[in-house]
């Protein structure tokens, strides 16, 4: 009996040691283990342009510097992740983080209490709170709290031209409203496509075509009041010449047959074919440039404004865009899981995201220099025109949701022939109802 004894105190003093000794491998150098999280982001980097690619790099970093976080990303088109965030925002389901926009997203988000201000976060980070440029914040601000970083810069209108096709046709390349209009009646005269267009995700000619057109002539005063439907109504007059516009662009054959039913993508690669003379776009379409079109057609690219429209009240030296896209941090994080967030926003939109966005050749809204040694020349022509061109607000911007989504109906039935004032009328009456008034 005295040897069970014995046996059973020693297998009892064992067991001890082993559970000390697995506390002590849990406790490694006297500190806990990492607690497992897991992550979901919800981005809009899914293309092959050089932006996309460099955030999916970035990603790919996190992952494998941080095995205890188990990150989950889901990437859809620009579209898509705006549609597919407002419908999980109204049912309070919001991933843990994702890509969102300055101004009135923000603010619905917020008004939605579905966000959490990081202003605690960055306030830590002095050096990298203070290096964006002014009023880079400001869009992402409500009420003091501040809910994002812009993690690019995103003027929204240019147009990206082939010198070598204005050249073999003798057409000037236009720096007046009358020129452009000139040179579409000579590029449809020599069968080649003016402006390719491709606005099957309808946000594209809003965004990156009559943004710009409508400031040019409201000019940006009179959409602000309009936005805020004081003093200032989208069925004024100055308001539905500017949508006379954009229609007569389409009524001279400005875009190629079919634009409401091929996207961004096709219509870049028209350009890229040498099939048309121009197409307009956003800063980001660059990157997608560099590196998906021959080097016979990039060499001949270069990039301009939109003309000055006479009679216009706008800045005519300017182009539609916002400071950039940021991320959205979902109000549910807290404790390990709210840490490992910020540590992935700080990955993406800290100095070394912001420098790697730079060199994907994507703008930013970040003080930091361009190694032009390095940077594709194209890059850098974007950039040094930047310096001289101002920025203003880009609809989809500063609109309700429900009256984006009436104006970016409303400018595809324009540009198949609808009637300027019927469609004015439903724009008013969107944002006038989303603001109750």
């Amino acid at each position: 009996m005295k040897r069970i004894f014995k046996f059973a105190a020693l297998v009892s003093i064992l067991a001890m040691v082993l559970a000390g000794c697995g506390a002590n491998n849990a406790t490694s150098n006297g500190q806990a283990a990492p607690e497992k999280v897991k992550l979901t982001i919800w981005h809009n980097w899914t293309g092959q342009d050089a932006k996309a690619v460099t955030m999916r790099q970035l990603l790919d970093d996190f992952r494998a510097a941080h095995p205890e976080i188990e990150l989950e990303d889901e990437g859809l088109p620009t579209d898509g992740l705006k549609t597919r965030l407002r419908t999980v925002a109204a049912a309070n389901e919001m991933p843990d983080l994702f890509v969102m926009w300055p101004d009135a997203m923000t603010k619905e988000f917020v008004k939605g209490d579905l966000l959490q201000p990081i202003n605690e976060f960055i306030d830590s980070k002095p050096e990298w709170k203070d290096n964006f440029i002014p009023n880079a914040l400001d869009g992402f601000t409500v009420d003091g709290g501040i809910y994002a970083v812009p993690m690019n810069l995103a003027p929204t209108s240019f147009i990206y031209y082939n010198q070598a096709i204005f050249d073999e046709h003798g057409v000037k390349v236009p720096t007046t409203w009358a020129e452009l209009e000139t040179a579409i009646q000579q590029f449809n005269e020599k069968g080649v496509i003016p402006i390719a267009l491709g606005n099957k995700a309808n946000w594209v000619a809003q965004s990156t075509i009559f943004s710009a057109i409508a400031d040019r002539v409201t000019g940006t005063e009179w959409f602000l009041k309009a936005v805020e439907q004081d003093g200032a109504k989208f069925t004024d007059p100055e308001f539905i010449e500017a949508l006379k516009v954009l229609q007569n662009l389409g009524n001279i054959g400005a875009f190629q047959e079919g634009f409401n039913s091929i996207d961004e993508t096709q219509m870049m690669q028209l350009y890229s074919q040498g099939k048309s003379a121009m197409f307009i776009n956003g800063g980001w379409a660059l990157g997608n440039l560099v590196n998906n079109t021959p080097k016979e057609v990039l060499d001949h690219t270069h990039i301009t404004i939109l003309p000055a429209i006479e009679g216009g009240k706008g800045e005519p030296n300017s182009t539609s865009g916002v400071v950039g896209t940021g991320l959205g941090v979902s109000k549910k994080l807290t404790g390990a899981k709210k840490d490992a967030a910020l540590e992935l926003f700080y990955a993406l939109g800290g100095p070394e995201g912001q420098k790697a966005t730079l060199d994907s050749s994507t703008l930013v809204s970040y003080n930091i220099e361009l190694d032009t040694s390095k940077a594709h020349p194209l890059f850098v022509e974007l950039h040094e025109l930047m310096k001289n061109v101002k920025i203003h607000p880009v609809y989809d911007s500063k609109l309700s949701s429900a009256a984006v989504e009436v104006i970016n109906n409303g400018l595809q039935e324009l540009l198949m022939g609808g009637n300027p004032e019927d469609i004015a009328k439903k724009i008013q009456d969107a944002q006038a109802g989303a603001l109750g008034k």
